[in-house]
C-alpha cells in the first residue's frame, strides 16, 4: 500500500514506507518508479526507515505545470521533513544526480549519500547528449510520440545501438517506461550540461555529508571516470567498484548494493 505526502507546489508525492531505524530515501532513475527498487528497499528496510517513492509524473505521484529541479527537491524535502528533519539518501543514475542536488540544496538534512553511477560524461569516453537534447524530447511528447521520446532517450542519452530497439519494444518494460515517457526531459534538465564531454564544473554541488559513489565493475569506462570526477570534488566522497556488475545492479543485483551500502554506512 502507498501513503502520499503534498509537496510544496500542492504534487502529490506517493511513496511506501517499510523498515525501522534511520531514515532513507531512495530516487529512481529516468523511466523508472518505486517498483525498481523495491527488493533494495526491502533488503535496506532491517536496518532503515526506507521511503521508497514515485517521483513526480510516474506512477502513483501527480505532477504540476512547468518543471524545475527545485520541485524535485522540494519533494524530496517534503519526504525529509516526513522522516524527521534527516535523512540519507540513494540514488541511481540520473536519480542520483537529483540526490546530489538534493544534498546540495538542503544541507545537514542529507546525513549520507549513496549514488549509483551518476551519468556525466565528463571527456571523450563516450559521445556527449546533443546539445538539443531536451527540447527534442519535450517536441516529441507535445506531438504525443512517446514511443519514438523514448526511443530518443535510449540512443541519444543512453548510448543503445539502433539496431537492438526493435527487441527491447517487444518487452513489457518499454509500455511502462512510454507511460513515464513525458518525465524524461525532467531527467535532461536534472544532468544539465553535465554529459558534454566537458569536466565538471568546479564547486557545483557543496556537500559535506560522507558520500559514496559506486560504480558496477563491468560498465563502461566513463562511469568510471564519472564517479571518480565527482568524488575528487566531494570532501567526504568515496568511489566503490561493486564487482560483476553493471548499470543495471539496482534492479538485477540488489543484495549486493545494499551489501555495500550497509557497510559504508556502519564504517
Amino acid at each position: 500500500m502507498m501513503n502520499a505526502i503534498t509537496s510544496k507546489d500542492s504534487t502529490s508525492i506517493a511513496y511506501v514506507k517499510q523498515g525501522s531505524g534511520p531514515a532513507l530515501i531512495l530516487v529512481s532513475a529516468a523511466a523508472s518508479d518505486h517498483h525498481d527498487a523495491a527488493k533494495l528497499a526491502e533488503l535496506l528496510a532491517a536496518h532503515y526507515t526506507v521511503y521508497n517513492y514515485d517521483r513526480r509524473g510516474r506512477g502513483q505521484s501527480t505532477d504540476a505545470g512547468a518543471y524545475t529541479v527545485e520541485r524535485e527537491v522540494e519533494d524530496i524535502e517534503a519526504l525529509i521533513e516526513l522522516a524527521g528533519g534527516t535523512a540519507s539518501l540513494f540514488g541511481s543514475s540520473s536519480g542520483a544526480v537529483l540526490a546530489l542536488e538534493a544534498a546540495h540544496a538542503l544541507g545537514d538534512k542529507v546525513s549520507k549519500l549513496f549514488l549509483y553511477e551518476p551519468p556525466f560524461i565528463v571527456n571523450e569516453g563516450r559521445a556527449p547528449v546533443p546539445n538539443d537534447y531536451v527540447s527534442r524530447l519535450e517536441a516529441l511528447i507535445q506531438s504525443g510520440k512517446r514511443s519514438e521520446a523514448v526511443e530518443y532517450f535510449m540512443t541519444a542519452a543512453v548510448g543503445v545501438p539502433q539496431e537492438f530497439l526493435e527487441f527491447m519494444k517487444a518487452d513489457a518494460s518499454w509500455k511502462s517506461m512510454e507511460s513515464m515517457a513525458h518525465t524524461l526531459a525532467y531527467d535532461g534538465r536534472i544532468m544539465r550540461d553535465t554529459q558534454s564531454g566537458k569536466p565538471l564544473p568546479q564547486g557545483r554541488w557543496k556537500v559535506e555529508a560522507p558520500a559514496l559513489v559506486i560504480t558496477g565493475e563491468n560498465s563502461e569506462a566513463f562511469f568510471q571516470d564519472a564517479a571518480q570526477a565527482l568524488v575528487d570534488q566531494l570532501p567526504r566522497g568515496e568511489h566503490l567498484k561493486l564487482a560483476g556488475q553493471d548499470h543495471a545492479a539496482v534492479v538485477m543485483a540488489p543484495d549486493a548494493l545494499a551489501e555495500v551500502m550497509l557497510e559504508f554506512a556502519q564504517a
